[in-house]
């Protein structure tokens, strides 16, 4: 048996290979390119034939995707491997400081060699496609949110008293108005027929001239100091927010397209829809890589830490957060919804309180019942159905 370990990188990639006895025989680099890919491939076939051959990579983004693929498709067995595992073992096994790319492949090799790991199982079409694009849009939103921040610093320069003003600043009406009248100065000169138009239109009819009115008053009151720079700066945020508002609702098109012919039962859990459905299905993957719900707990990171030493022994630890951090925020947020819209969780939730858990770890607690949940949903392929003994 051979082991191999490859440590990845945008341009070209270190490649180790050990014996069975765990001895170096080759150590070399190749391209990350198709002479590379082919260059490794043979190589190996030179060695033993693919079922003899373990092959790991560090699971360190996108740049070994396609030779994991390549070697797959190559008939060899290919595992990723955490980095957090490949962290921890390098520090394990030498007390020396010693890092390069030539190390990290070596030491992936041996983790490949003494781990019982098992070769990753090719994901269908569909959640590949999934994973990217919920990823994507979770990106995008964090852009978002980051813009919003900027214009919320603008405006309490331009006109502070507007931050309150609508239950939403970044809704059809706020942005409308932001985009007319970016300053309590322009506002508090307007025209206070066009003003009530413009909130008519944007609000579908729910503002009017009392909204108008009370708006103009405000602005004319306000403490807010105009500034030719922060206008400018103001309306270039508001164009950025507007374009990642229309690719967020691109993302939220394809993901429903996909999700529909997926027809996964995730979809069938409350407080789970789309968007939160494509992430944690994506995530997750195969559900056949995961022995027990404990396993997919973990790899969430949402399994609690274990310290015992000596006669301290507390009764339960704080979150690992390790594993999947896309899996875990998409948990946590579905196990916010889900005791509003499910008599099996919110009699859950009312339990873990009941206890005198705070609201933000009861909802944990309800994020790892979702997982066990989800583990016997995906696992038997079944809907589900909210009850008591669910």
């Amino acid at each position: 048996m051979f082991f191999v370990g490859i440590d990845v990188s945008s341009v070209k990639h270190d490649c180790c290979i050990l014996d069975g006895s765990r001895k170096m025989i080759r150590s070399f680099m190749i391209l990350n390119s198709r002479e590379g890919f082919s260059a490794l491939s043979a190589t190996l076939i030179e060695l033993a034939a693919p079922e003899d051959i373990k092959i790991g990579l560090e699971a360190t983004g996108i740049y070994g995707d396609n030779l994991a693929r390549f070697l797959r498709r190559k008939g060899f067995n290919v595992c990723t491997i955490n980095p957090l595992l490949c962290k921890k073992h390098q520090s394990a096994t030498t007390l020396r400081k010693t890092k390069n790319d030539r190390s990290d492949a070596k030491n992936i090799a041996l983790i490949v060699a003494s781990e019982d790991l098992q070769p990753d199982q090719p994901l269908s079409y569909h959640i590949v496609e999934l994973k990217s694009l919920s990823r994507a849009r979770f990106l995008t939103v964090k852009d978002r949110s980051s813009l919003k921040n900027k214009v919320k610093r603008l405006v309490t320069v331009l006109f502070p008293e507007l931050l309150d003003a609508f239950t939403d600043l970044f809704g059809a009406s706020g942005m409308a108005l932001m985009t007319r009248y970016p300053s309590a100065k322009t506002l508090a000169a307007c025209n206070l027929d066009t003003l009530t138009e413009l909130l008519r239109t944007a609000s579908r009819g729910r503002f009017g001239r009392e909204k108008a009115e009370a708006l103009r008053k405000l602005a004319k009151e306000s403490i807010g100091t105009f500034s030719d720079s922060a206008v400018f700066q103001l309306r270039l945020l508001l164009k950025r927010i507007e374009l990642l508002n229309t690719q967020i609702e691109m993302y939220d098109d394809e993901i429903r397209r996909l999700m529909d012919q997926l027809d996964s039962p995730i979809l069938s859990l409350p407080g789970i829809g789309y968007t939160l459905g494509a992430m944690i299905l994506s995530e997750i993957g195969d559900i056949k890589r995961f022995s027990s719900p404990a396993k997919l707990l973990a790899f969430a990171g949402l399994e609690p830490s274990v310290y015992q030493s000596g006669k301290f022994n507390p009764a339960s630890g704080k979150m690992v957060k390790r594993g999947s951090p896309f899996l875990r925020w998409a948990l946590l947020q579905a196990a916010t919804y889900a005791p509003a819209f499910s008599i099996t969780f919110a009699a859950y939730y009312d339990k873990k309180r009941l206890e005198g858990k705070s609201p933000s770890v009861a909802h944990s607690h309800v994020a790892k019942k979702l997982v066990r949940v989800i583990f016997a949903l995906l696992s038997k392929n079944a809907s589900f159905i909210d009850s008591f003994a669910a």
